[in-house]
């Protein structure tokens, strides 16, 4: 390559591009600033610069080569609002810092082309911006919802279907070969280490963009049918102007939802319902021609309940 020439990030210089010092000098000040709990090694952001100034050179080697093998993650689980627990994978420092690295050259990849009507964990968007767009959609006549919810979408993410996706825009194979060892890193809970075949643990900073990646799948397949749809990572809202379209998209979408992506719909939790009876990213909808929104009632009770256990704490 000339003096001239540019990197592209889609050839086999990506993973020379992952350990470039500008590139981790960011993804060091986003893991610092992050913070978070230790790693299965127990090592914090603290000890990290001070580990790093003894071992970069063999870990910069290891990546270059292709031999770089992820420490297994550290399982914790945390309740959900609705019950239940979400199992979360707490990767080492060290693999903090390379799955940001990582996470900084594969966006520009991948954003440009994921869908406008997708909201979560991307620049300048977020839940308010999903909500504002499903009020629009209301005002505009469709005044029925087609509310999909994912069965435990981050532990049944088909790893070979995800593979392909990524294999179709970055030909690096040490980077492919290195975002599959983090997937099927295994993890550690209760002091015994289960291995993976499928799912991406969240907890991790390329879990986000890796469930965007997946995803992006539905959000084309919606987009070609000319549907108006709404989704943060693995919550997404189709909007329809009645029942029985609703349900039509219903049966399709979650057909190919469980047939193409090999993901699975939990039924109890999904239905076609009025905005007003459900609710989105913790808002929900008024029952009014000129349609407002507002905090959904579980989330008021919710706070509610924090509220009283701070006063009695006090």
């Amino acid at each position: 390559m000339t003096g001239t020439e540019k990197a592209n990030p889609e050839t086999t210089e990506l993973i020379e591009r992952l350990v470039e010092r500008s590139n981790m000098l960011e993804a060091y000040a986003r893991v610092v600033g992050n913070r978070g709990a230790a790693g299965v090694d127990k090592m914090t952001v603290e000890d990290l610069k001070p580990w790093l100034q003894a071992h970069w050179l063999e870990v910069k080697e290891s990546l270059l080569a292709g031999t770089y093998r992820p420490e297994v993650v550290r399982g914790v689980e945390i309740p959900k609002p609705n019950g239940g627990e979400r199992q979360l994978g707490i990767p080492t420092v060290v693999d903090r810092l390379i799955q940001q690295a990582l996470h900084q050259i594969l966006s520009p990849i991948f954003e440009p082309e994921f869908s406008p009507n997708s909201y979560g964990f991307r620049p300048g968007r977020g839940a308010h911006d999903a909500i504002r767009k499903a009020k629009e959609y209301q005002l505009a006549g469709k005044r029925w919802v087609v509310d999909i919810d994912l069965a435990k979408f981050f532990d049944e993410v088909n790893h070979d279907l995800l593979m392909a996706r990524i294999a179709k825009k970055v030909r690096d194979k040490k980077v492919l070969r290195l975002i599959r060892r983090y997937l099927q890193a295994g993890i550690m809970k209760d002091g015994v280490v289960w291995e993976r075949d499928k799912r991406t643990p969240q907890g991790g900073p390329l879990s986000p963009l890796l469930s965007n990646i997946m995803l992006d799948a539905m959000d084309k397949e919606l987009e070609k049918r000319g549907l108006s749809f709404c989704r943060y990572a693995d919550d997404c809202n189709i909007y329809v102007a009645s029942q029985r379209a609703g349900e039509r998209v219903m049966a399709s979408i979650s057909r190919f939802i469980e047939g193409r992506l090999k993901l699975k719909v939990n039924r109890e939790k999904s239905a076609v319902a009025r905005p007003w009876e459900r609710k989105f990213l913790g808002y929900s909808f008024t029952n009014e021609r000129q349609t407002r929104i507002r905090v959904a009632e579980a989330s008021v009770g919710r706070f509610k309940d924090k509220a009283k256990a701070l006063f009695r704490e006090g």
